[in-house]
């Protein structure tokens, strides 16, 4: 599953094929031929999307975009209460889709450009289904493009509204749902456009309905607000979830990234100094389940 440069453990989950850890060295996932150039292209580095075409060059993506997606402007905030974002996303063919849909499926809410996925899915063509969910369009088309591109058939990312297309979407998935993320979500930072927020309760209850026994689910945020708000939320679940610590953990957050890649927010805010809050909760296994 995980390379050598990826063998440092910050968590005993080994079962689970979507948990990659590493140290978070820039130069963690090259070849030693390759480390020795990117250690000498950081000298070169002037900005954060330096940092990000550094930490996703073993995907060697290519920038070509084909007509059919067009050029990608990124909107920083949308709103997804807008009434164009109010029909679920129609359920795709899974046998279409991915060439086992029975593989353990993760689901990145909010998955932005999809490199994230991308390269996870990549490290575990054989053992894991990755879904990108993302309310950008050309976003979506943009990482279908390079899910092809990547010849990936482990890959695929929908245009939906989560809030709305989350239950009606992974219910439909013919295998089990292992882990769920929510990376740096939109914060909408006024209070009256916190009901904006992508983390309310009836996505909570849908995830965790969904949410295998034993499945995880990893939130994280560099806004502290929007952390504890997802924090909040899920911890409100004790009776189902529990809260998984390590030796890493503070103030109850993770400080290590788990997942052997950070994404592109993370890069962007580490390099301004923002610290990334992480919480990591996996869904107890109760006893009527395994009856």
């Amino acid at each position: 599953m995980a390379s050598s440069s990826l063998a440092k453990s910050v968590f005993s989950l080994a079962s689970s094929p979507f948990i990659l850890t590493s140290s978070h060295k820039i130069t963690r996932h090259y070849s030693s031929s390759f480390r020795a150039s990117v250690c000498m292209d950081l000298k070169e580095v002037r900005s954060s999307t330096d940092l990000v075409d550094l930490e996703y060059a073993e995907l060697n993506l290519k920038y070509k975009i084909s007509e059919e997606v067009g050029h990608v402007r990124i909107r920083q905030h949308v709103n997804p209460l807008s009434s164009s974002f109010s029909t679920p996303a129609p359920v795709p063919t899974w046998e279409e889709v991915y060439k086992d849909p029975s593989l353990p499926l993760m689901v990145d809410i909010g998955s932005g450009s999809g490199r994230f996925l991308l390269w996870l899915a990549k490290k575990n063509a054989e053992s894991g289904n990755y879904l990108g969910l993302e309310i950008r369009q050309k976003l979506v088309k943009r990482a279908n493009f390079w899910v092809n591109e990547l010849g990936l058939s482990n890959a695929h990312f929908i245009f939906a509204n989560a809030m709305v297309s989350f239950d009606q979407l992974i219910s439909s998935y013919p295998g089990p749902l292992e882990f769920v993320s929510i990376l740096c979500p939109d914060p909408h930072f006024k209070k009256r456009h916190h009901k904006r927020r992508v983390v309310q309760k009836p996505l909570v209850d849908s995830i965790l309905q969904n949410l295998k026994p034993g499945g995880k689910i990893l939130v994280q945020s560099d806004v502290l607000d929007v952390a504890q708000d997802m924090r909040d939320q899920f911890d409100e679940e004790a009776k189902v979830l529990e809260h998984v610590d390590t030796v890493d953990a503070e103030e109850g957050w993770l400080s290590e990234n788990p997942m052997g890649i950070r994404t592109e927010r993370e890069i962007h805010a580490e390099l301004e100094g923002a610290r990334i809050y992480r919480r990591l909760y996996q869904k107890k296994i109760l006893m009527d389940s395994l009856q």
